[in-house]
């Protein structure tokens, strides 16, 4: 499947602007993945988006709200937000440079490949990820996408320029309440001696592909286990149809509801009237 840009730009150094693409560099499709199922009905589980005392309600009525320090809700509508002019919507500008072992992994987030939209552009795109080569930098900036602004580092990676947000200072939490029971003293130098001997022994050039995830494995095992198996319960996966059906069957059961409780509701106020 062909990987789809999700986020299109300016890569800007300087004068210098270079039209870029961002795409994931996470394989999401390779992990097992569970739908949750009604075991006396075998359909499986939806959600919908109620409100208390009103029922299912339409994404077209649903605002974004800000909690108060005193319980309220300042409302903002969609429009408002996307109002909102930020030039790094459509530009990452490298404002710094620093050493790319200068930046600890606690603070990396989510890795993205940046790839030039044209050949026109990749000549630039090709100064650019030599010189971040060459220096040993990364270079950073911010970018918008999501409706969020992130903190980015960029730097070399094979032919291409990997993309890797980070978390902003007040993400990361204080490691000293946690690590400050831990005493400061001397390790004991024979014990020492032979830890840093058994680091040495078992030392080798990283290679992800030597790691196997066990667990994925085993249910995948599992599950081609199950399938065989004429005894494994099993629910059959329903057509689109029937899925918009089973929505407007949930609908029509949370009207009937809500029908219902209101006619006991104004029953009352007539029976306090008289």
């Amino acid at each position: 499947m062909a990987s789809r840009a999700i986020w299109k730009g300016q890569l800007r150094l300087s004068l210098v602007s270079i039209p870029i693409e961002i795409h994931s560099a996470r394989n999401s499709g390779s992990r097992v993945s569970f739908r949750q199922i009604h075991g006396p009905s075998g359909e499986p589980v939806r959600y919908q988006k109620t409100v208390q005392g009103v029922g299912p309600v339409e994404n077209d009525d649903i605002l974004k709200g800000y909690e108060t320090d005193d319980g309220e809700y300042i409302l903002l509508e969609p429009d408002e937000i996307d109002a909102i002019r930020l030039e790094t919507k459509k530009t990452l500008e490298l404002v710094q440079f620093v050493d790319t072992n200068e930046i600890a992994p606690i603070w990396f987030d989510r890795p993205y490949y940046v790839v030039p939209t044209d050949e026109l552009a990749e000549d630039a795109y090709r100064v650019v990820r030599d010189a971040l080569r060459k220096s040993g930098k990364a270079g950073l900036g911010q970018l918008t996408m999501r409706g969020k602004e992130y903190l980015c580092a960029l730097r070399p990676c094979g032919d291409g320029i990997l993309l890797e947000t980070l978390h902003y200072e007040q993400d990361i939490r204080d490691a000293d309440p946690l690590f400050s029971s831990i005493e400061d003293a001397a390790s004991d130098d024979e014990l020492l001696e032979v830890a840093t001997q058994l680091i040495e022994k078992k030392s080798a050039p990283f290679d992800a592909g030597a790691f196997e995830d066990h667990y994925a494995a085993a249910l995948r095992d599992l599950i081609d286990a199950e399938m065989k198996s004429k005894k494994t319960p099993r629910a059959r996966a329903g057509d689109t149809d029937g899925a918009e059906a089973g929505n407007v069957v949930d609908l029509m059961d949370a009207l009937k509801k809500s029908l219902k409780q209101g006619k006991q509701g104004s029953g009352r106020s007539r029976k306090k009237a008289s």
